[in-house]
């Protein structure tokens, strides 16, 4: 996948400019929602003086994936809800800082890579977004090479290295409805239909991927 090196176009300028007045207010298109008085404990953190810089940075970061990403914008609203429903789970001040960091990972990678060669997927039950995301990319490498990878999210407040659950696996075009997740020695079943994805295994301990995804496109 190659580094984006496209110019804005003028509609891009001039809704940047339109966005980033909004932005520059001190309530408005807050994407933390600081505009009201709120009682629970990562909310009145987040809205403090001390995460001031880190909610400004988070908004910039936001627009420049919204006007630079090839990702879907509906894909970027999505994960950011599905982040900031995370967030309030956190019951310390380091989880909360932990979970801005993650964002802003995953915010920089929609702004930096070519998009337009990866097939995002958001795990659904019950018509909305799992209640434990899980979040699958189909990277097309070359026309011989594709790279299937996922992140599956925990309790933001467990210890660092039981927060995620990663997924990675390499294969063919032809042969993309068997995968092997390299990480766990799972084999799965993926059934592509159209803007779904149903994933299946019959392996104990690897469900956890399991499920109906929906395409972002």
């Amino acid at each position: 996948m190659m580094v984006r090196t496209d110019r804005f176009s003028l509609k891009n300028v001039v809704c940047a400019l339109a966005i980033g007045f909004c932005f520059s207010s001190t309530h408005a298109a807050d994407l933390l929602n600081c505009s009201t008085e709120h009682s629970s404990f990562v909310s009145k953190k987040i809205c403090s003086s001390h995460f001031q810089e880190q909610r400004h940075e988070l908004n910039n970061k936001f627009l420049v994936a919204y006007l630079v990403s090839d990702a879907p914008v509906k894909l970027l609203y999505d994960t950011q809800m599905s982040w900031l429903n995370r967030l309030q789970q956190c019951k310390s001040q380091n989880c909360i800082n932990q979970q801005f960091s993650i964002r802003e990972d995953d915010l920089n990678f929609y702004t930096s890579l070519n998009q337009s060669l990866t097939q995002h997927f958001l795990k659904f039950e019950h018509g909305k977004i799992s209640s434990q995301p899980i979040h699958l990319q189909v990277h097309q490498l070359n026309k011989d090479k594709i790279k299937v990878e996922g992140i599956a999210y925990r309790n933001p407040n467990n210890r660092t290295d039981r927060q995620t659950i990663s997924f990675l696996a390499y294969t063919a075009p032809e042969k993309k409805n068997q995968i092997y997740d390299n990480e766990h020695d799972c084999q799965y079943d993926f059934n592509f239909q159209k803007s779904i994805l149903v994933v299946k295994t019959e392996q104990k301990g690897c469900e956890r991927f399991s499920g109906v995804y929906r395409l972002y496109d």
